[in-house]
């Protein structure tokens, strides 16, 4: 497999060059994991790679990325390479392999997960797959393509809290959550995504190879540690039971309000943004959540402090500062309205 960019090719992954139209060398029967990874258009480059190398480095000692313990087959429908959302091209094996011989079938998503339709191979395929007993990964938005198939009834979508909205709009009866970095439903495993694949990696590796191996590969890709799926995503948004009926231009604001929680914009410009007056933006909220604009700003605010306390180990001041408040002080006071404790015995109890 290689990567294209500008016109110039690198290698990459070389102990995974392919050896004829439909074979992998180092696929083989003997191995503690086999997975196929299923390349959509648009994929997210950034998933895709960080589960890919995370195989990589505990698949053999000394990082020398040979196929021993872990095996792994990267396809595209009928394209010998398929374009990230970023727009690196990856070279990819142009047929799509027989499932049967994979443990797992990573179908990794990106930017295309607005189209409503999927290449019906495609689709045949992931239900071949998923009939042959092969657990299914939906990667990103990967998890699209595995509701679409029908694979929804009884099992939750871990989804990340950026594609919620069309997620739920496409698949209105699915349960979702953005509560979680991945979630294992047994024959289905869904991944918000970004750097989460890694932990994915991490979960499976642990699981077929050892922990230990999933430590060494931890300790090549410069991590500290091997998150849980149960660590929740960084998300802040604060609707009400029954959110689905909440005015969509106030979702859209909410949207917008998260997207830049690091950097506020002013009250006028999320009315912009939604195409309302300030007067009609602040009617819609009072009328949908009961609180206006700006203090749902800060109770997302609080809520994001409320997750770097949990998460990180920035100090209360430093906190205080990411989250936007004037001070420490401004900080502690208002999270102790919010939430009846101060942000020190928050995080001590």
């Amino acid at each position: 497999m290689t990567i294209e960019r500008g016109g110039h090719l690198f290698e990459y992954f070389r102990h995974h060059q392919r050896r004829g139209p439909m074979t992998n060398p180092h696929l083989t029967g003997g191995q503690d994991l086999r997975i196929g990874f299923l390349l959509l258009n648009k994929f997210t480059l950034a998933a895709f790679s960080g589960l890919i190398d995370a195989l990589r480095l505990a698949a053999d000692d000394g990082g020398k990325s040979r196929q021993i313990r872990i095996g792994w087959h990267v396809m595209s429908h009928r394209q010998s390479s398929c374009v990230s959302s970023c727009g690196v091209r990856v070279e990819t094996l142009p047929d799509l392999h027989p499932p049967e011989d994979f443990d797992y079938l990573a179908i990794c998503g990106g930017n295309s997960y607005s189209d409503e339709y999927l290449i019906p191979a495609v689709s045949d395929y992931i239900k071949q797959a998923h009939g042959a007993g092969v657990r299914l990964l939906g990667v990103c938005t990967g998890s699209f393509a595995i509701a679409r198939v029908g694979l929804t009834d009884g099992r939750t979508y871990c989804v990340h809290w950026n594609v919620l909205d069309a997620f739920t709009a496409q698949f209105p009866t699915a349960r979702t959550s953005v509560e979680r970095i991945f979630i294992d439903e047994g024959d289905i495993i869904t991944c918000a995504g970004s750097t989460a694949a890694i932990d994915l990696g991490l979960y499976l590796i642990a699981r077929h190879c050892g922990r230990d191996r999933a430590q060494q590969a931890m300790r090549h890709m410069m991590l500290t540690s091997i998150r849980s799926p149960s660590v929740p995503q960084a998300h802040f948004m604060d609707l009400p039971t029954g959110e689905a009926e909440v005015d969509i231009r106030v979702r859209k604001a909410l949207h917008f309000m998260e997207q830049q929680i690091d950097h506020p914009p002013n009250a006028s410009a999320i009315a912009r943004y939604c195409g309302v007056s300030l007067r009609q933006l602040e009617r819609l909220f009072q009328a949908a959540i009961g609180i206006t604009p700006v203090q749902a700003y800060r109770r997302m605010r609080l809520n994001y402090g409320r997750w770097l306390l949990d998460n990180s180990s920035s100090s209360v001041t430093e906190i205080a500062y990411i989250t936007g408040f004037s001070d420490t002080a401004h900080f502690s006071r208002e999270f102790t309205r919010e939430f009846a404790t101060s942000p020190r015995r928050y995080r001590s109890r």
